[in-house]
C-alpha cells in the first residue's frame, strides 16, 4: 500500500480538467469546492486549482496544494473511483492551517460513493 502521489493518481491534461468541470457535480465547503466525475480508471485521481486572485502569494498557493495532496494520499484507498478537482473558492489569507485541513477532510468525507 503505497502512499505516494504517483502520476497515475493525478489529473494532468487540460481535457481531463475540462471533463470534470463539464460534469457539473461538486461538493462545497467553506474554503474549497470539490468537483468530481466518475472515473474510468480503477483509482481516484486528483487535480488542484488555486487561483492567484484568492491566494496572492506563491508560498500560500503552494502550501494549499501540498495540504490537498497530502490529505488525498492518506485517504486515497477509501475514496470512490472519481476524477476530482479541488478548487480554492474563498480568500485564504487569514485562515489557519487547521481550518483548511478541516474543510478538506469534510469535503472528502461528503463525496458520494
Amino acid at each position: 500500500m503505497s502512499r505516494s502521489f504517483r502520476p497515475a493518481y493525478r489529473l494532468c491534461k487540460t481535457d481531463e480538467y475540462s471533463s470534470v468541470f463539464a460534469f457539473r457535480k461538486a461538493v462545497r465547503g467553506r474554503y474549497f469546492v470539490l468537483h468530481y466525475k466518475p472515473s474510468e480508471y480503477a483509482c481516484a485521481r486528483l487535480g488542484v486549482v488555486v487561483a492567484k486572485k484568492l491566494a496572492r502569494r506563491a508560498v500560500l498557493r503552494n502550501l494549499i496544494k501540498r495540504m490537498a495532496r497530502e490529505h488525498f494520499r492518506h485517504t486515497r484507498e477509501i475514496l470512490p473511483c472519481h476524477d476530482m478537482i479541488l478548487r480554492l473558492n474563498a480568500p485564504a489569507k487569514a485562515v489557519s492551517k487547521a481550518e483548511l485541513r478541516g474543510d478538506l477532510a469534510g469535503l472528502f468525507r461528503r463525496l458520494p460513493k
